[in-house]
């Protein structure tokens, strides 16, 4: 059987981040790379990150260092601003386009103070960070000819708290793991259930795409500039599909983090974000005027009422 399009995409352009040290993009870059945190309440986490990529300025294999803060109150700008990043608070970006609508919105936004010409949006709640997360989404638009846009992917463990608040997060009432359990895929639920799931029935060129709502993506500052931003959940889902639509799948590459590690939200935090990434990709179905029943769709039996029992 042929290889799907999805499949022969994800052979040619799937990579390691290990193809990419930072003294290779230091030395084969040619324009200027910026790197993009937007931040909310990411005390905790925000001032390492900022420090471990400060190093790769220092190294030549990037050039600024950006927080967008949303706000915080936990003092992560404070933190961000004496780690060495520059620091600027979303809601003093483009004030004639009113408030600021979530982090698509800031991610907008941000490239009005971002100078790059490759720019690289990096979660700023991320812990145990390596710099080798910026040095592999950048390293495909630098060193591998005709790429544009770049996706992470990488494995999510679910350690569960205890009893407290989040503590149901892994499953439903009765199915709970024990105390400091590690699903080692636990992670990534809206990712896994839902997606990935409508991408490959709706979008089945993007199938191979490992995490599609992952937050770490790097570009070519003149591909964003040409795209929409959905403004909240739906903002990487979106991105994908727009960018595929308007530069083709080869533009695209995803390469592999390995391991990544963040605070997990409960289910029912989850259901909002599913419900807009849901609705994102629904919207851009109805652009298209694809919204239809599918062929592939699963069977349904006719109402028993109307059907002639022999």
């Amino acid at each position: 059987m042929p290889a799907s399009a999805a499949e022969r995409w994800a052979k040619a352009r799937t990579f390691h981040h290990s193809l990419y040290p930072p003294e290779r993009i230091a030395a084969e870059r040619q324009g200027s790379v910026s790197v993009c945190l937007p931040a909310r309440e990411c005390a905790a986490s925000v001032g390492q990150i900022v420090t471990a990529l400060l190093e790769l300025r220092d190294a030549g294999a990037i050039d600024e260092v950006l927080v967008i803060d949303a706000g915080s109150a936990d003092g992560t700008a404070e933190i961000a601003e004496r780690a060495g990043a520059s620091v600027y608070q979303e809601a003093e970006l483009m004030p004639a386009q009113g408030p600021v609508l979530g982090k698509g919105d800031a991610m907008w936004r941000a490239l009005s103070v971002l100078s790059g010409e490759l720019v690289c949006f990096l979660d700023a709640d991320s812990e145990h960070f390596s710099a080798h997360f910026a040095t592999g989404l950048i390293g495909p638009l630098v060193c591998e000819p005709g790429v544009s846009y770049v996706k992470a992917f990488y494995r999510r463990p679910f350690t569960r708290a205890g009893s407290g608040a989040g503590a149901g997060d892994a499953t439903d009432a009765g199915e709970r793991p024990a105390t400091g359990a590690v699903a080692v895929e636990g992670g990534g639920r809206v990712n896994h259930l839902m997606a990935r799931p409508a991408l490959a029935l709706f979008y089945p060129e993007l199938a191979g795409v490992r995490q599609p709502l992952a937050g770490e993506v790097a570009a070519s500052r003149e591909l964003l500039e040409e795209l929409p931003f959905a403004t909240g959940y739906g903002v990487e889902i979106a991105m994908l599909i727009d960018v595929w639509q308007r530069f083709g799948l080869d533009a695209i590459a995803q390469v592999d983090l390995e391991e990544h590690h963040n605070p997990h939200q409960s289910l029912s935090a989850l259901a909002p974000m599913a419900a807009t990434v849901l609705s994102t990709i629904a919207r851009r179905v109805a652009q298209e005027g694809r919204m239809q029943p599918l062929e592939d769709a699963a069977v349904e039996r006719p109402a028993l009422a109307s059907v002639t029992v022999a």
